[in-house]
């Protein structure tokens, strides 16, 4: 059994996965890992360039691309984890879903891990992550999208006042960035999370392709009593949508997402009036993308 199973999926970002291959095994640190690259059949030179750069790394190829969760899942089975989650002998102690747009300095996952050993009530949590100017990935910590706090960021209140505690929970924003906090959610790019917590929670829901699995993920992890935390002792560089920036299909996803999520946690106990106008906002959204990607 290995300490950490590294999961990287990629799609497409064959200069950026070196990069950040090349800082994971950079890595330093008393602590035992495995890389596990999941390609999700990219069009660029990504699997060539791991075959013949990486040799030591796992390295999945797909014959489709079939999302983010579907993905990790596989990367999750090829570490030892059964279908419902449950750990084989060979499991390892945690698992982390890293984004291939990332860049890790050298002690970040020995940190991470002494971090989860020293808290035996965490079942998930992540570093900070900085973007390529410096700035916070404002994702790196968040609340739950519930009906009021989604209600406020659509309104542009969060921007408006991201220093309240009202407002501002969306991304935790009132907070001070360097302040260790208890969050509902880190984001996937550097997701870790601890072996019995995904014995509890099962994997990754594959009715997301992309966004929202790993808040999805969040919640199944935190109704089974496990605390996340947002650790930003630890930074890392966050490219941050290398793989979706220019697609279109992403775009939709993302407001696709949102009505799985919301109808998952949500609409069962939303008011009639409330449920069908948060209904009609989300959709109204996805629709106007989706014309915008036909124009």
């Amino acid at each position: 059994m290995v300490d950490l199973s590294i999961i990287i999926v990629n799609y497409n970002t064959c200069n950026l996965l070196r990069d950040c291959l090349i800082s994971v095994y950079h890595s330093q640190g008393d602590f035992t890992y495995q890389v596990i690259v999941v390609d999700n059949a990219s069009p660029d030179d990504s699997v060539c360039m791991v075959q013949a750069e990486f040799p030591q790394a796992e390295l999945l190829v797909n014959d489709i691309n079939g999302g983010f969760a579907w993905a990790n899942n596989r990367g999750l089975r090829h570490a030892g984890f059964a279908a419902d989650g449950t750990p084989t002998d060979v499991a390892p102690r945690y698992a982390l879903l890293l984004n291939p747009d990332t860049v890790l300095p050298p002690t970040a996952l020995a940190d991470m891990v002494a971090f989860f050993d020293s808290r035996p009530k965490i079942g998930a949590a992540g570093p900070k992550l900085v973007l390529p100017n410096g700035t916070l990935d404002l994702a790196c910590r968040r609340s739950f999208p519930t009906p009021e706090i989604s209600f406020y960021r659509m309104m542009g209140l969060s921007k408006l006042f991201p220093h309240s505690r009202w407002f501002g929970r969306y991304n935790m924003t009132f907070v001070n960035p360097d302040e260790l906090l208890e969050v509902d959610s880190v984001v996937g790019a550097f997701m870790m999370v601890r072996r019995e917590a995904i014995a509890q929670a099962g994997l990754l829901d594959e009715s997301y392709f992309m966004y929202g699995e790993d808040l999805d993920w969040a919640y199944q992890i935190k109704a089974n009593g496990w605390k996340i935390y947002y650790n930003p002792s630890v930074v890392v560089t966050h490219v941050k949508r290398a793989a979706s920036r220019h697609s279109h299909k992403a775009q939709i996803e993302f407001y696709r997402a949102m009505d799985i999520f919301y109808r998952k946690y949500y609409a069962a106990n939303t008011p009639l009036l409330l449920h069908w106008l948060i209904l009609v906002g989300i959709h109204l959204k996805w629709k106007l993308t989706e014309l915008g990607v036909r124009n």
